[in-house]
């Protein structure tokens, strides 16, 4: 399995009504929880709307500039199944970001594709309008199909990621995440950490391609990291 593709396929074929991506926001209460089957979908409306509605192309570079969330697994999916690269470039073809970063990249959107998400709950839009020339998510994603298949579709040595100055192809990356200690095999890992960011992607990655699942958690002290440690039967934790 080289290819974003073929692992979540294999997913897919496998275990698609189990757990894949668990995200507790305790500052809200917010709990959310995607089947593989869910994911997917998530991930092929994504790709969608970066590709078919958005115009991005293989071998594009989309900065994911958002806090963690559940919406970070999606777009890491879309780039991959797109055949964009993930980077933190600043002047990337297209970036992703959350509410507290809309006034940075607003200024951006004629000069590269903007995304905002609101990040509320169900992913749903932002309470008021976006500035002009940013996409809002949360009104573009929904009218995206569930299924999504690339007319150029990426191969195993297209580059999925340039992340602090290392590239990976696709092959390459799932070749670490195989390889990788993080998580054993059907393992549950609990991520108090960004997904998105550099030594923290393997942390998304392992479970993916290992038959497992990510328990991702933003600002809970450690006593409620310990009490959704218990609750959700976690293998594994990052940072141990």
């Amino acid at each position: 399995m080289t290819t974003f593709a073929t692992v979540l396929a294999d997913r897919l074929r496998n275990e698609p009504g189990r757990p894949l991506v668990t995200f507790y926001d305790d500052a809200t209460g917010e709990r959310v929880e995607l089947s593989v089957t869910t994911y997917a979908n998530w991930v092929a409306k994504a790709s969608s709307l970066l590709v078919d509605e958005l115009g991005l192309e293989r071998g594009d570079t989309l900065l994911v500039d958002l806090p963690p969330h559940w919406l970070t697994p999606i777009f890491l999916g879309a780039a991959w199944s797109a055949g964009l690269v993930v980077t933190d470039d600043e002047d990337a073809s297209a970036v992703v970001c959350g509410p507290d970063r809309v006034d940075r990249w607003a200024g951006e959107a004629a000069a590269r594709v903007v995304l905002a998400c609101s990040l509320r709950p169900l992913g749903v839009r932002f309470p008021e309008p976006v500035p002009p020339g940013v996409h809002d998510v949360g009104v573009e994603i929904w009218s995206q199909p569930d299924a999504f298949i690339p007319w150029d579709p990426p191969s195993d040595g297209d580059d999925a990621v340039d992340l602090a100055g290392q590239r990976r192809t696709q092959q390459e990356l799932w070749e670490t995440a195989t390889a990788g200690t993080l998580v054993p095999d059907g393992g549950r890992l609990l991520v108090a950490a960004d997904p998105a960011s550099p030594p923290v992607l393997a942390a998304y990655t392992e479970p993916l391609v290992k038959g497992g699942s990510l328990v991702l958690v933003t600002r809970a002290d450690q006593q409620r990291l310990e009490a959704i440690h218990l609750a959700e039967h976690t293998t594994a934790r990052f940072p141990a």
